[in-house]
This record gives structure tokens, C-alpha cells and sequence, in this order.
């Protein structure tokens, strides 16, 4: 049977999350990326490299294997892999006898970029999303654990570029205090990287709010922006009339048609002084109610623009729907 993701050769091309960059240190660690098991592993210069998870020699997992001498060594029969994937060294060969040239393993795209590893199987069609505030000493960067979802990434992205759901799913975090009626959405770049739209909403403020926004009061004013840069990543910013900003980096990469990998990068201009486990704690609860909703679907989103209903609220998910259908198909 065909998969509509791990089998398009279109999304090869694209930087996904696999790992968190304080997760791969000394030993190696495993991965799935559309279909594909990978190692991802870090060599004595801090160098981070990614490769199939399979041993040319005998189809051992490396990512059981270990890292000496900047070399990832197989757990089975001891090969040595250099970072460019190129076999180094063969225990067992006589001595002067040259490694075999199919003992050598294609390494694919690797980058340590905003606390995580990305990883592009494929030549690379684009490059990983700017987040200028990483730069900007004003904010602080937390990192949060890559979790998996038992769901598509498309659903994710669909679900991340909508806020008609707040109301309704959120209920527990943040979600009653807005108007269920959404203004006209207009498109546009936000910036570079990501196209989408800003508005305004009111949020409930209780207990685990405050920490976030800062404020006391029961309801919050947030001027909010959500965007997509394809394929599949989302940048949700929120600022509050204190004037913080709470800017949030969502990443869904597919594991396979309906399992992902999950995680958000927070860039957050306050003043260091709350610490990042409270900070994320309203994040993590929001994270909490998509999840539930999400892992109740065990489809890929339909990409077509008849198989499902939509509303003018609905414009941006329309939108990456229909971009990201164009990309699939070439």
C-alpha cells in the first residue's frame, strides 16, 4: 500500500526535528523520518551527522553501537563510520586489504540549529526557517522534549493554523474566553519564512496563565500571529499589552502517515526570572488538549479542496492545504 508521505519523494528535500541537541551527546540515538530508521550521533568535535540505522556489513543498528575516536562503531562486528558515513575501518580484514567500496554509507543532511537536530534525507530544496530572536539577547530559548504523537503531521499543521478550536479544546488552559465568531482572515507573509495571518484574542487567565502572561487579571488581551513554511512547520507569536512576547516554534515530523514526532521551541522576552519548567507549564497543558483531540483521528488530512467543509476561519489551513498538495505533486 502506498503512503501518501513516507513514498512522495517530494518531501525528502526538507529539514525535520528528530532529536533534541542535549539528547544526542555521547552515545548514539535512533530516529524515523518518513518511513526511514536513522542514528543520529555526535563526534568528539561536536559534530552532529545522521545516517541510515544499518550496518552495510550485516544490517546491525549503529544507533546500538557506540562513538570512539570520532567514529560511530557498529555494536555487531566493530565497523567504523566516519561522519560523512565513508567505512574507515574493518576489524576483521587482513591488513593492507582496502575497505570495500559498498561498506560505505550515503550520510544524509544534518544541522544543530535552535536546540535540535534536523535532518534532510534528500538534496536540500530549502533551508531550515530564520528565527531571528535566537539572536536577540532580549529573549531567553527553551527547548522542550521531542514527545510522540499517534497522528499525522498534517493534522498537526492543520490544527496549529487554527484558532476556531480554542473555545472548545482548550477549555482547561485558556479557551473560554474568546468570541466563537473569528473575524475576516487575511493572508500574507509574516515574514521571510512564514505565510499566515495575525489577530486578537482574549484569553482566560487562571492559575497556571499568570505565569505565562505575566499578569493577574482574569482575561488577557493577545495580539497573535500563526504561519506555515512548508512543508510542515509552524510559528504561532503572541504578544501580550505588557509588551511580552511569547513566541512559539511547532515542528511535526513524520515518523510515518499517522505517527509523528512532536515538538515547540519558546523564544521569550521576559526576564529570565520565572524559571522555563513554570514558564512552559500553560504550553505544555495547551500541548496536552491538542493531543488528546488529534490521536482520536487515524488518518492523513485530506488534501483535496472538496472532501471536507470549510469556512472563511478556515482560510490559512485552505491555504497550506493547498500549497502543500502542489509540493506533494510535484
Amino acid at each position: 500500500m502506498t503512503s501518501i508521505l513516507c513514498d512522495n519523494d517530494n518531501l525528502l528535500g526538507f529539514w525535520y526535528p528528530v532529536a533534541r541537541s542535549v539528547d544526542v551527546m555521547s552515545a548514539p540515538v535512533s530516529a524515523k523520518l518518513l518511513g526511514r530508521n536513522l542514528v543520529v550521533w555526535r563526534d568528539g568535535n561536536g559534530t552532529v551527522s545522521a545516517l541510515p540505522d544499518r550496518c552495510t556489513h550485516r544490517e546491525a543498528k549503529l544507533s546500538l553501537g557506540y562513538v570512539k575516536d570520532n567514529c560511530l562503531v557498529c555494536p555487531y562486528h566493530g565497523w567504523e563510520f566516519a561522519e560523512d558515513g565513508k567505512c574507515v575501518r574493518v576489524p576483521s580484514a587482513t591488513e593492507g586489504i582496502p575497505v570495500p567500496p559498498k561498506a560505505h554509507i550515503e550520510a544524509f543532511g544534518c544541522e544543530d540549529r535552535y536546540g535540535l537536530i534536523w535532518v534532510c534525507i534528500g538534496t536540500p530544496k530549502a533551508t531550515i526557517p530564520e528565527m531571528p530572536w535566537d539572536n536577540d539577547p532580549k529573549f531567553r530559548r527553551i527547548n522542550t522534549p521531542v514527545d510522540t504523537w499517534k497522528c499525522s503531521a498534517t493534522r498537526m499543521v492543520d490544527n496549529f493554523l487554527d484558532i476556531t478550536h480554542f473555545p472548545f479544546v482548550h477549555v482547561e488552559s485558556f479557551g473560554r474566553a474568546q468570541e466563537t465568531s473569528v473575524p475576516k482572515v487575511e493572508l500574507g507573509p509574516l515574514d521571510d519564512h512564514f505565510f499566515g495571518y495575525s489577530y486578537e484574542v482574549n484569553a482566560n487567565n487562571a492559575s497556571v496563565g499568570t505565569i505565562a502572561s505575566g499578569q493577574s487579571a482574569g482575561v488577557v488581551h493577545r495580539k497573535m500571529s500563526s504561519g506555515f513554511n512548508l512543508p510542515l512547520i509552524c510559528r504561532s507569536t503572541i504578544e501580550y499589552e505588557t509588551g511580552l512576547s511569547h513566541i512559539l516554534l511547532l515542528v511535526s515530523t513524520p515518523i510515518d502517515d499517522v505517527t509523528s514526532y512532536f515538538t515547540f521551541v519558546v523564544w521569550r522576552s521576559d526576564d529570565f526570572a520565572v524559571p522555563s519548567d513554570e514558564v512552559l507549564r500553560l504550553d505544555f497543558m495547551i500541548g496536552a488538549e491538542d493531543k488528546r483531540m488529534l490521536e482520536t483521528f487515524d488518518t492523513v488530512l485530506p488534501l483535496d479542496q472538496t472532501s471536507l467543509v470549510s469556512v472563511q476561519a478556515d482560510k490559512c489551513s485552505v491555504e497550506w492545504r493547498r500549497q502543500f498538495a502542489a509540493l506533494l505533486n510535484g
